[in-house]
């Protein structure tokens, strides 16, 4: 089976850039996305048939041929009148990505010392308690609540900055 040589996407590169970018804008087409079709075209080929016996000539066709059926897509293709182009909220990739910070910071609470994990999670609590509340609930003066507080989120942080390093520097 023939395959995409390096030498030979090293030849083509420089000519297809410039054949999709003369042709990409009168089509209404990105030359990115040109290029990346023409590529498509140019592996399924050699799959198929193998190489063309005039790689540049058959570069400029493909090019040109391509950048004639996104223009007859984009003549055909209509957005929907009746649904929103796009939604303001997150996406599921936003929520996967929040869901998971939630649980690493509740894990870390979990990991702190003495009266912390409590305080921090009545903190946290979605039933959004006053500091009376969360004094009466932990059994402790409202007046040292403040200063635990403080006490437990230097902790906290102190918990989370390696790890938040570490996961940083993989990335």
């Amino acid at each position: 089976m023939p395959h995409m040589t390096h030498d030979m996407v090293s030849a083509l590169r420089p000519l297809l850039a410039a054949e999709a970018s003369a042709e990409a804008y009168a089509y209404g087409a990105e030359p990115g996305d040109l290029e990346q079709a023409v590529w498509l075209r140019l592996l399924e080929r050699l799959d198929s048939d193998g190489p063309p016996a005039d790689p540049q000539n058959w570069l400029r066709r493909a090019v040109r041929s391509e950048a004639r059926r996104n223009r007859r897509t984009a003549r055909i293709e209509q957005p929907y009148g009746d649904q929103p182009a796009a939604d303001d909220g997150p996406g599921p990739e936003q929520l996967a990505l929040t869901s998971a910070r939630h649980r690493a910071l509740r894990e870390a609470v979990r990991r702190l010392p003495g009266r912390c994990p409590s305080l921090l999670e009545a903190l946290l609590s979605p039933k959004d308690l006053t500091y009376r509340e969360i004094a009466g609930e932990l059994g402790i003066s409202q007046g040292s609540l403040g200063p635990e507080r403080s006490r437990c989120l230097g902790c906290l942080r102190r918990l989370l900055t390696p790890e938040v390093a570490a996961r940083e520097a993989r990335g």
